[in-house]
């Protein structure tokens, strides 16, 4: 967020610069001769440039700090614990083996604070980290 301020702040700033030079430039251009026109014109065509630049960054950075605050929303809090206990007795509901899948899925849920919801092996994509994680045989640990 301080990244985001700053480069604000400097945006805005080098805006406000850009707009103050073109009025300071408008007052004194009244005294110009008619080839001092066409220098005008290149002139302000580099303001008009350099505030779309301007514009355009902004809108770069806006979009940035709403995406990135949109994927912190999404992911859970690694400090809220979830309760694994009640998360696996859901998940563990229909299996014959319920004491070895509680055992199995309590250990993948607290190294990933993750449980996919449900009792299908298609809700695992909802949680990668438990999705993933293999023995050391290489099969798929969590249930």
């Amino acid at each position: 967020m301080p990244c985001l301020t700053n480069s604000l702040c400097s945006l805005l700033t080098a805006l406000y610069n850009l707009t103050s030079s073109h009025s300071h430039s408008h007052h004194s251009s009244t005294s110009l001769s008619s080839s001092g026109t066409s220098s005008m014109a290149l002139a302000k065509l580099s303001q008009c440039l350099a505030l779309l630049f301007l514009l355009l960054a902004l809108r770069h950075l806006v979009e940035a700090e709403s995406t990135e605050m949109a994927s912190l929303a999404a992911a859970p809090s690694p400090a809220t614990k979830i309760d694994c206990g009640a998360a696996c007795a859901v998940r563990c509901s229909k299996t014959w083996k319920q004491k070895m899948c509680k055992k199995v899925c309590r250990t993948c849920c607290s190294r990933c604070n993750c449980v996919p919801p449900g009792t299908s092996v298609y809700t695992r994509p909802a949680c990668p980290c438990y999705a993933t994680m293999t023995t050391h045989g290489g099969r798929l640990k969590c249930p």
